[in-house]
């Protein structure tokens, strides 16, 4: 059979009935006339951008929920739990005295000279695995959070058993040289929120299960994203290291990646876990 006997036939109504059914080409170009005559009256031009108003402010609204949510209370909750979680792995080390010391311990020769015991070395672990705590008391009374293994957002960064990452590529802690860190400036808890607020000679302690790193903040610094030279023993320089560094990287401006602020702080001393906690940590916890 000839395929064109197999295609659908329009025929004339017959014996005076009305024909039902209209070819797709005639419909079309029905709807194409319709379109063509069709004016936008002022009365459709309001109710358009009416509709469109709204849909725009119902997303603004959910726009500003979300931010609300992921950069204020998620802060929040995030903060809370991380500051749980580094008071929890610090508390497996030991517990420190309720008692607050008058002055901290430490330790001297014979003519009275004061004398800085030699840090020991804490190798940081596998990638993601916890091992020291980071407590700040200009970051406020209930700051401390824990220090992992990397960088790595979703293993450290971002998660709430810890938020500050230990750059594998620096010194680990207690080595002379430059031990750095990373952490959020805003969301996941932001454990570097008040980094901009340090003030020259604010203490920083670092615990492990051996005792307390004590860190003076010296300064604060600005870099692109790209410059890695602030991880190096002795930060943008080229020399042999013989001081014992802290560097602290965060995300500058709030809220944007443009830049990098960095914050450094020099060992002041080691505080043994046996000789108890230094008077400024003994103090926050007894009070907490």
């Amino acid at each position: 059979m000839p395929i064109r006997n197999k295609l659908p036939r329009f025929r004339a109504p017959r014996g005076g009935k009305s024909r039902t059914r209209v070819p797709l080409s005639i419909s079309l170009r029905r709807t194409l006339e319709k379109v063509r005559r069709f004016r936008f009256t002022r009365k459709v031009v309001d109710n358009i951008i009416g509709v469109t108003g709204e849909l725009l402010m119902t997303a603004g609204v959910f726009v500003l929920l979300f931010l609300g949510w992921h950069v204020w209370y998620n802060d929040i909750v995030s903060g809370i739990a991380q500051n749980n979680a580094g008071a929890a792995l610090a508390q497996k080390w030991n517990d420190v005295p309720i008692t607050v010391p008058e002055f901290d311990r430490t330790e001297g020769n014979s003519s009275g000279v004061a004398q800085t015991p030699e840090p020991p070395i804490t190798k940081s672990g596998a990638n993601a695995e916890r091992f020291a705590t980071m407590l700040v008391p200009r970051f406020g009374p209930t700051f401390e959070r824990a220090i992992a293994t990397g960088i790595d957002p979703k293993t450290v960064l971002n998660i709430r058993d810890a938020g500050i990452g230990h750059y594998p590529q620096s010194n680990n802690l207690g080595e002379i040289g430059n031990f750095a860190v990373a952490g959020h400036r805003t969301t996941y808890g932001a454990p570097f929120g008040n980094i901009a607020e340090l003030q020259v000679g604010d203490r920083i302690y670092i615990e492990t299960d051996a005792g307390w790193y004590v860190y003076r903040f010296r300064n604060l610094e600005y870099v692109w994203p790209n410059n890695t030279r602030v991880l190096r023993p002795v930060p943008e320089m080229s020399i042999k290291a013989k001081d014992r560094i802290l560097t602290m990287t965060s995300c500058h401006p709030k809220l944007s990646a443009a830049e990098r602020i960095i914050a450094y702080s020099v060992l002041e001393t080691f505080v043994p876990r046996e000789l108890g906690a230094p008077s400024e940590v003994a103090a926050i916890k007894a009070a907490g």
